[in-house]
C-alpha cells in the first residue's frame, strides 16, 4: 500500500497570528509547502508564500489590469475574486485569459454551485483554482467538487490537528493487489452480515477490501451488475460478516459492524486505486454465510460473506466470480501486508497470529 499524491495543493493561512507566534506556528507545519502569509514575516526557505505582495512567491492581484504588470516581472501571478453574481464568474474567466496562473475564488456564502461553474469553465485553461476553507471537512468537499475538485484549498486555521486531518484529503491510497488462489470454500452456517450502502455510484471493478484478518483482504465487488432476481444497486457492497475488517481512508481498519451513516470508507478498484466514500446506510441482517480461504505467496487469509449470487469477487482477469460459483483453484484479487497487530484499528508492531 502506498500514497499517490494528486496534483493538489493545501495552503495554510494562519488565523489571528502575527510576529513570533506566526513564525512558531509555521515552523510546526509538516508536509506543507505553501502558506498564505506576509513574506516579510515568514523567512523559512522551505516554504513558499502566497500573499498580495510583489515579494511573495505567489503574488495575488486584486485587479485584472495588474496581472500583466506583475507577470512581466517574472512572478507567479494570481487573481482574487469574491463571487456573488454571474458577472464575477466572467471576471474570473477574463483573468485566466490575461494570464493568471491561479484564481482564489471566494464563495463563502454559497460554495458549491459557483465552483462547479468555474471548474467547468476553466478546466482546460491551465489556470489553477484555489478556494477557501475553515476546516478539514470543507477541504474534503472542495477537493471533490465535480469529481475534478479545486486545485488548491486555502485553509484558515491555527490548529495543527486540522492541518493533519486536511492532509488526508490530498491522498489517494494505492493498493498493490495480487492474485490469490482459493484453497477452501465451505458453508459457514447462519450469521449476521453487513450490507454497506454508500453515497457514491460505483462502476465495474470497484468494491471494498474486506477480510477476516487485517493483513489479508479480498476485493468484494459492488452490486452494479444485479442478477435475474435483483436490480443493479451500484451504490451497494454486500461486504461480509460483522467481524470482518475493512480499511479506512486514514489507513486504519474498522470492523464492518462499526460502520454507520456518515462513516467514511475506501472504495478500491481492480487497479488498486482507491477513493473515499460516505456510508449512507449500513444494514446488518441474518443470512446464510460462506467461508472462502485463499493463498497468496505463502500467506493464507479468509473472508466470510453472505452466500448469495449478488456477492462477487474479482478474478485475476478482472472478470467477476459470484460467491455461489466460486471453487477451489480460482484466482481472485487480494491485498496482503506484513503481519502486525491492531490496537483499536491502528497498526502496531507486535507479535500476533491470526487464523
Amino acid at each position: 500500500m502506498s500514497n499517490l499524491r494528486q496534483n493538489k495543493q493545501l495552503i495554510i493561512r494562519p488565523v489571528a497570528l502575527s510576529g513570533l507566534d506566526l513564525v512558531e506556528f509555521v515552523e510546526k507545519l509538516v508536509g506543507i509547502g505553501l502558506v498564505y502569509a506576509d513574506p516579510e514575516v515568514v523567512k523559512d526557505k522551505n516554504l513558499k508564500t502566497v500573499f498580495p505582495s510583489e515579494n511573495a512567491d505567489y503574488v495575488i492581484c486584486d485587479s485584472i489590469e495588474s496581472i500583466e504588470k506583475i507577470k512581466k516581472k517574472g512572478k507567479t501571478t494570481g487573481y482574487y475574486k469574491k463571487v456573488t453574481a454571474n458577472s464575477d464568474v466572467s471576471d474570473i474567466s477574463e483573468a485566466s485569459k490575461k494570464g493568471a496562473e491561479f484564481i482564489i475564488v471566494d464563495v463563502s456564502d454559497w460554495k458549491i454551485i459557483p465552483l462547479e461553474n468555474i471548474i467547468a469553465k476553466l478546466q482546460k485553461s491551465g489556470t489553477k483554482i484555489y478556494a477557501n476553507a475553515k476546516n478539514s471537512d470543507e477541504v474534503r468537499t472542495l477537493f471533490s467538487v465535480l469529481e475534478l475538485g479545486v486545485d488548491g484549498v486555502i485553509l484558515a486555521t491555527n490548529d495543527l490537528k486540522e492541518v493533519e486531518n486536511s492532509k488526508f484529503a490530498l491522498q489517494n491510497i494505492f493498493f498493490t493487489l495480487g492474485n490469490g488462489r482459493i484453497i477452501e470454500v465451505k458453508d459457514a452456517g447462519v450469521g449476521e452480515r453487513v450490507c454497506v450502502d454508500t453515497a457514491s455510484i460505483m462502476t465495474y471493478g470497484e468494491g471494498m477490501l474486506v477480510g477476516n484478518m487485517s493483513r489479508f483482504l479480498f476485493l468484494i465487488h459492488n452490486e452494479s451488475i444485479g442478477s435475474s432476481f435483483t436490480s443493479p444497486r451500484p451504490f451497494r457492497v454486500n461486504a461480509g460478516a460483522v467481524h470482518c475488517y475493512t480499511i479506512m481512508p486514514d489507513g486504519s481498519t474498522k470492523y464492518l459492524s462499526e460502520l454507520e451513516a456518515g462513516s467514511e470508507i475506501l472504495i478500491v478498484n481492480d487497479n488498486g486505486v482507491s477513493r473515499s466514500s460516505t456510508v449512507g446506510r449500513s444494514k446488518i441482517e441474518t443470512r446464510p454465510l460462506k467461508l472462502i480461504r485463499a493463498d497468496f505467496e505463502g500467506e493464507t487469509g479468509s473472508v466470510i460473506v453472505q452466500n448469495a449470487e449478488t456477492i462477487r469477487l474479482v478474478g485475476k482477469d478482472k472478470k467477476l466470480i459470484a460467491v455461489t460459483d466460486v471453487k477451489i483453484g480460482d484466482e481472485i484479487m487480494v491485498f496482503t501486508r506484513p503481519s502486525t497487530g491492531r490496537h483499536f484499528g491502528m497498526q502496531v508492531d507486535e507479535f500476533i497470529i491470526e487464523k
